[in-house]
C-alpha cells in the first residue's frame, strides 16, 4: 500500500497536508529553513515533499544535520577552489 492513508497521512492521497494536519507549505518552509534547496526542485518534487509525514520530515532533517556535520571542510575547499581540488 502506497497511498497517503496507508502511510499514516490524512491527505486523501493528495499530498496537500502533512501528518497531524500540518499545512503542506509548512513542510517546505521547514526544509528551506534547514538549508534544503526547495526552490531548485520541480513542482512535482515539491509536491512529494509537501506530503511528508512528521516522521519522514524528522528523518530528512536528521540526515541533513549529520551530512552537514561532516561536510564543511570539503564544502569550504570547493567554494575556495571552485571544486578544482576535488
Amino acid at each position: 500500500m502506497t497511498d497517503g492513508a496507508a502511510q499514516g497521512r490524512d491527505d486523501g492521497g493528495t499530498g496537500r497536508s502533512g501528518e497531524g494536519g500540518r499545512p503542506a507549505d509548512d513542510t517546505l518552509d521547514v526544509l528551506r529553513a534547514h538549508g534544503f534547496g526547495v526552490a531548485e526542485l520541480t513542482e512535482e518534487q515539491q509536491e512529494v515533499l509537501r506530503g511528508l509525514s512528521a516522521e519522514e520530515l524528522s528523518v530528512m532533517l536528521d540526515i541533513k544535520a549529520r551530512l552537514d556535520e561532516v561536510g564543511p571542510e570539503v564544502q569550504a575547499h570547493s567554494e575556495i577552489a571552485g571544486g578544482a581540488l576535488f
